[in-house]
């Protein structure tokens, strides 16, 4: 609808600015600028300004092969469906990179999005064409464009105040703070009842139950705290809340939780609802944890190297929660690392001669380390204490930096009171800048492009789900073409004879798992057409299926009876494709000569499968056997000349946060912008065990990836190798 009249497009303007600011209270940070861009999205719409097909490819994957080296698959696959879908505005952009890779490559390579050609494009048709280069960089674009369009307002959220949160508040609407992992409103919480007149026993912290039906009678504060943990009684309290009429003005419900789904939908609809979030950076890490940091909990330790060491285990308490941003490349498993584990660890100590050994054990292994239960990210805790806890922290001949460059110099401050670490003033917190590189915390420059692609890829889940559904019948029919024939397991159990071998067992197994999936994806789709006919009912379970389908994601009965991934519908039938095929070469022909291990449904099944053939040809015991691997020269399979006589030559193993020196075979540091390449094929040679140690004695590394650098280096990276991309 077009506004006419200037009143009357103040009124709008006002009335949208105001529920936005209110909205942004309960959303999460990654949530504000989906909100904002869906927003901009309908009215731009109603202005018939962006087409709905449009929008489809924006957040929809294609898939394809690349004719260039520096442009992703998936990048050139949208470059020719955008072709094909807008002609008149992106018809010979296919042929023109072809044409022009080089001038295309640069342009890539720009970081600002203006650069790319097409001037005479619409704002929204300039983040179609930066979809197709660089992903990465669509989060910021997509921020850029709602600020062109609505105005910073909606790009920038209103910082929280607790102040403006009682203000709004009523006796009848109960404040849920919803929580994230490091946030905990209570201190704020108690600073403002001592600020509105409601501190000491005016204000109660309650354990679930009974009884608070009377407090609300005598005009306190009641908050209830972790209400996450005890979902059946918020039934109670719904009741409860309902009940009341004539509550005291001064009364007021507060009410911590995480986000579950089983949480009653009649105090939400009734409540103001707010997000607390901790610090995003590691410059507000460290500020919001010295704001709780009192300037006599600083000076009571006699030991003059107290305040710095405060300081280093805070900037490592500041540095363990922003790697959780970088997901799997940060952690493997995302913890909650709270300022009580900072307070534990920042207890004083008497000793004269600073325990390092002790400090280490307490810090890494017992507060930090005792949340951490995958043994790879204790030992990147392991090397955060050897790198930041040390004499050296204090040698005078050299001073210690926890990163520096051209452009910043994280370093321990001086001693002295606690305005020499934050204050309005120039100091050592905060002159940090707002924004820091992952460098910092010793993870590659590559792993914040990570953070914005995975960023940007949440936002189109979020932003499909949003859009109508139509055309379902087009996606079933292009699904079930692609679907091949099961296997005929008996006829290939006859073709095997009696004298099985351990890797064609495997295969049998793989076969028998392979058959399941089809026959379940045939199954579902067949009745998903007949329930869209009107011939049977549409279960919960096929509206997931149809969903997914249209959406361009795995439905959730498929992904039972498949092998874990994260890619999209399109690439993950691609993978089945070219499973089907390695496993009906292996039927037919025998088996490959390199070994595609990520097409397998259980890779482990079939490395043991090796051992146990070569303990059968060699008479080795198998409990005293084991493989050892090793990276071969070969790229491709073409390059291998044959199987080996033992072992075997496998391929789809993908390194992340490292690269892979193919003449000096070893690990190198990542190229810029190049997230995940492919290792050379490997090859995997069973070998008995008092073997393998004497090898590893002798050349010192049989069973790892060669480095020049040192370990260290490499954990904090997050290097990892897997069998998988998304």
């Amino acid at each position: 609808m077009k506004l006419t009249g200037k009143s009357q497009f103040l009124k709008v303007f006002r009335i949208t600015r105001t529920l936005t600011e209110f909205l942004f209270i309960g959303l999460f940070e990654s949530h504000k600028l989906l909100f904002s861009f869906n927003m901009t999205i309908k009215i731009e719409q109603a202005e018939e300004t962006v087409p709905q097909e449009e929008l489809e490819f924006f957040i929809k994957e294609c898939q394809g092969k690349k004719p260039c080296d520096w442009l992703a698959d998936q990048g050139w696959e949208d470059a020719v469906k955008l072709a094909e879908l807008f002609p008149e505005q992106f018809g010979s952009l296919p042929d023109d990179i072809e044409k022009n890779p080089t001038e295309w490559q640069s342009v890539s390579g720009q970081s600002d999005r203006n650069h790319y050609r097409h001037e005479n494009l619409s704002a929204f048709q300039k983040l179609l064409l930066l979809r197709c280069f660089r992903v990465d960089r669509v989060y910021r674009a997509v921020t850029d464009y709602v600020t062109v369009i609505m105005g910073e307002r909606y790009v920038q959220p209103p910082v929280i105040s607790f102040d403006a949160i009682y203000d709004q508040s009523t006796p009848f609407s109960p404040i849920v703070f919803i929580l994230s992992p490091g946030s905990d409103p209570a201190g704020d919480l108690m600073k403002l009842a001592a600020r509105s007149g409601f501190g000491g026993n005016k204000f109660k912290f309650l354990a679930m139950g009974q009884g608070q039906e009377k407090t609300a009678s005598r005009g306190q504060w009641l908050m209830l705290q972790n209400c996450h943990l005890l979902v059946k009684w918020l039934k109670k309290l719904e009741k409860a809340l309902e009940r009341i009429t004539k509550p005291n003005p001064n009364f007021r419900l507060w009410i911590t939780t995480n986000p579950i789904k089983d949480f009653p939908i009649g105090i939400l609809q009734k409540s103001l609802k707010v997000v607390t979030e901790p610090p995003n950076g590691l410059k507000l890490n460290m500020r919001a944890t010295y704001s709780k940091i009192s300037h006599e909990a600083l000076t009571t330790c006699p030991h003059p190297a107290f305040c710095s060491l405060v300081f280093v285990l805070a900037f490592f308490h500041a540095v363990v929660q922003e790697r959780r941003k970088y997901g799997k490349i940060g952690w493997n498993v995302p913890y909650d690392f709270s300022e009580s584990d900072f307070f534990v660890s920042a207890h004083k100590q008497g000793d004269t001669d600073i325990p390092w050994g002790s400090l280490k054990y307490l810090i890494g292994e017992v507060m930090y380390g005792g949340r951490a239960i995958d043994s790879f990210d204790r030992r990147i805790l392991t090397v955060y204490m050897d790198e930041y806890f040390g004499d050296f922290l204090f040698y005078t001949f050299q001073q210690f930096h926890f990163f520096r460059n051209k452009d910043v110099d994280y370093k321990i401050p001086p001693t002295g009171p606690k305005k020499v670490y934050v204050g309005q003033q120039l100091y050592e917190i905060e002159t940090m800048p707002l924004a820091n590189t992952p460098e910092v915390m010793g993870l590659h420059s590559n792993a914040e492009i990570g953070y914005y692609t995975n960023a940007v890829k949440e936002m189109w889940t979020h932003l499909i789900d949003l859009q109508p559904q139509t055309g379902m019948s087009w996606y079933l029919s292009d699904t079930q073409n692609k679907l091949p024939q099961l296997f005929d397991l008996d006829v290939i159990h006859k073709k095997f004879g009696t004298d099985i071998s351990p890797t064609s067992v495997v295969l049998l197994q793989e076969l028998e798992r392979f058959n399941k999936l089809v026959f379940r994806m045939q199954l579902s789709l067949t009745e998903l057409q007949r329930a869209l006919a009107g011939e049977v009912g549409m279960s919960s379970e096929l509206d997931e299926v149809a969903r997914s389908l249209f959406n361009g994601h795995i439905p959730a009965i498929w992904k039972k009876l498949a092998p874990d991934t994260l890619k999209s519908l399109g690439n993950w039938m691609s993978h089945f494709k070219r499973r089907y095929e390695q496993y009906s070469s292996w039927v037919n022909e025998g088996e490959p000569k390199v070994m595609w291990l990520s097409g397998l449904h259980i890779p482990e099944s079939y490395l043991t499968a090796l051992v146990q053939a070569a303990c059968r040809k060699n008479g080795w015991p198998l409990d005293l056997s084991t493989l050892y691997s090793e990276v071969t020269q070969y790229r491709s399979v073409d390059e291998v000349p044959k199987r080996p006589q033992q072992g075997c030559f496998v391929s789809g193993l993908y390194l992340e946060g490292a690269d892979w020196d193919i003449e000096k075979s070893c690990l190198v540091k990542s190229k810029p912008k190049v997230l995940v390449v492919e290792l050379p094929i490997l090859k995997v040679i069973p070998i008995e065990t008092r073997r393998l140690r004497l090898q590893v004695w002798t050349a010192g590394t049989t069973d790892h990836l060669f480095t020049t650098m040192h370990l260290s280096h490499w954990v904090l990276q997050g290097v990892c190798l897997c069998l998988n991309t998304d």
